[in-house]
């Protein structure tokens, strides 16, 4: 699999992404796709972040997920909580 880069998520802000947990579906919106702060001149990609928000009353752990888009394809993500909304629980995964 070639390596993830912000342009493979830009255009996929405010869409759904699935998932699964204990045998049970669940959905990730993506709601922000930005780019980092570059951190090393030879690095292999442009650090970026992505947040997602996730609807259910309850937490999820900190793993790695394996979220389904159509565009983006099957791409396991490590989702961390980092904040709690109205709407559910915000989700952020770093890549650098």
């Amino acid at each position: 699999m070639e390596l993830l880069t912000l342009e493979h998520f830009a255009g996929c802000v405010n869409e759904t992404f699935a998932a699964e947990y204990d045998g049970m579906s669940m959905e990730f919106v993506l709601v922000e796709a930005r780019p980092l702060p570059h951190s090393h001149p030879s690095a292999e990609r442009a650090p970026f972040s992505l947040l997602f928000r996730n609807g259910a009353p309850v937490v999820f752990p900190q793993k790695i997920y394996p979220l389904r888009h159509a565009r983006v394809g099957e791409v396991g993500i490590f989702l961390v909580p980092i904040a709690q909304e109205r709407a559910g629980f915000l989700y952020q995964a770093v890549f650098n």
